[in-house]
């Protein structure tokens, strides 16, 4: 069996790779930890037909699960195990099933141990594999009872295997009542796969590599799904490692009055945050960048966490924004997501693939507060949102998210403060005026440029959104109970029977 030094051998899980820089490398002992049903097995069986396909000999060693039992659950994630995968089932000699036996002054531990070493070595030797995998090593702890004899038997597995050159991937289940680490500093490198149960939603996975001697690998906790055809791993973004050349020109809306507030427009690979109470049009403002971008030939694409899809057609086709004709035309990609389906790195992956491949120049994510929800804690939040905007800005994408506040007037409160992140932000209130609710626009902050510095009063009627001129005569419309300071001011009238669209 020839060494190959140059290259690695690929785990076959889709990211996996990428995160371990290539696969791992040959002639080394690793070691995939996780829990009962974390996914060991899946990755395991998708490591040996990774180098069966690439015509290497791989041997399956099982001290746990029968030939039949390993089959029928590659079977069930779509993994055909075939001939060049040799199972070899792992069961004690029927002489250490006899009780007198067990019974002799020779304990039984020192039996199976010692048997069990040399069946593993004789399977080896009549298979010459290129590619091994123990399952697991949670019964070779059993059978040495102490920890320096279990230590000396993971130091003879792993010399043995050093001399005969394959990749060896050793599982264990984690099920002893002591956390004994001594095959972290045994092994070449370290996977752990972490299986989480969140109080309400699917199970979350994610795997982080404890360990890789010599080989920089992408660290921190990446987020992994099983499904039919076996695991996925989405892996942690980085935006620093994507940077694309553009040139930063100014994207308007298409609405004369809107584009005025913002002093143009917004530039170009920018991150722009629409604030403010549920109803006040947030959707409807990040969408008419849409509709204006599309109409200049580019494509967009739109997530949405907080509304059904029928419905989101329904109520913009009311107004003048057809999306669903847009999206039949390819011009825009549009998906409802379950925050309690989807993990944040699945999310990451999905935006990054539309911008690769479907060549958006807009992304809308509807809203925060919904993909808030697939996430463990704030911060989390925060750090997710801010890698997922730096890579987008990096792309030359304009992006628009929405964060609805808790509240209608007065004082606001936002579930999560991610304004510091945004280029621009845009404040969108209710203020009561001559016996009528009324809504009002204002450019809070924009990194990139000018922009007014008023406030213009705005109405969503079956045109659409309709801006008007900037309010001068009161004071106090932020917070929602507007003084008037002047008898000058008008205000936009309202169309009678007119209650406006959200």
């Amino acid at each position: 069996m020839t060494k190959h030094l140059d290259d690695k051998a690929l785990t076959g899980v889709v990211g996996l790779d990428d995160i371990l820089a290539g696969g791992l490398s040959r002639g080394h002992v690793f070691l995939l930890e996780g829990s009962p049903g974390a996914g060991k097995t899946t990755i395991a069986l998708q490591f040996l037909t990774q180098g069966a396909e690439q015509g290497e000999r791989c041997l399956y060693i099982s001290l746990s699960e029968s030939e039949q039992e390993l089959r029928d659950s590659a079977r069930s994630h779509g993994i055909e195990i075939n001939e060049a995968i040799e199972i070899f089932e792992l069961v004690p000699p029927e002489s250490l099933l006899d009780a007198d036996q067990q019974q002799s002054l020779l304990y039984s531990s020192d039996l199976e141990l010692g048997e069990t070493t040399k069946l593993i070595f004789e399977s080896f030797e009549r298979v010459k594999p290129h590619r091994v995998v123990i399952d697991s090593l949670s019964e070779i702890r059993l059978l040495a009872q102490s920890s320096l004899r279990y230590r000396r038997q993971i130091l003879a597995l792993k010399h043995y295997f050093s001399r005969s050159e394959a990749t060896v991937l050793l599982l264990d289940d984690m099920t002893s009542d002591t956390l004994d680490k001594t095959v972290h500093s045994v092994v070449h490198g370290v996977i752990h796969l972490e299986h989480l149960a969140p109080d309400y939603g699917a199970e979350r996975r994610r795997l982080r590599v404890v360990k890789y001697r010599g080989q920089a690998f992408r660290g921190g906790y990446h987020d992994f799904v099983i499904r039919t055809g076996g695991v996925t791993v989405f892996p942690r973004l980085r935006a620093i490692e994507h940077k694309t050349a553009f040139e930063r020109t100014t994207i308007g809306s298409g609405i004369v009055e809107l584009d005025a507030l913002l002093g143009g427009g917004v530039e170009r690979g920018s991150g722009t945050l629409l604030i403010g109470p549920a109803g006040t049009g947030k959707s409807l403002f990040a969408l008419q960048f849409v509709a204006a971008s599309i109409a200049r030939g580019g494509k967009a694409a739109i997530f949405v966490f907080d509304e059904e899809l029928g419905l989101l057609f329904a109520r913009t086709k009311a107004i003048g924004l057809d999306l669903e004709a847009m999206r039949d035309r390819g011009m825009l990609h549009i998906e409802q997501l379950d925050a309690a389906e989807l993990s944040p790195g699945e999310f990451a992956q999905r935006v990054r693939q539309r911008v690769a491949d479907f060549d958006a120049s807009v992304v809308v994510i509807d809203s925060i507060n919904g993909y808030q929800a697939s996430m463990p804690e704030e911060n989390a939040l925060i750090l997710h949102v801010h890698e997922l905007l730096q890579f987008l800005n990096r792309q030359g994408t304009n992006t628009f998210l929405t964060v609805a506040q808790h509240g209608l007037v007065g004082d606001m409160r936002s579930p999560v403060d991610i304004t510091y992140i945004a280029d621009t932000v845009i404040l969108l209130r209710y203020f009561e005026a001559y016996g009528k609710v009324r809504r009002a626009i204002s450019v809070i902050k924009k990194r990139t440029g000018a922009h007014e510095e008023t406030i213009r009063e705005y109405r969503i009627d079956q045109s659409g959104l309709i801006l008007g001129e900037p309010i001068s005569g009161f004071q106090g419309v932020l917070r929602g109970v507007p003084t008037l300071v002047s008898d000058t001011q008008s205000l936009m009238s309202v169309p009678e029977g007119e209650d406006g669209h959200s």
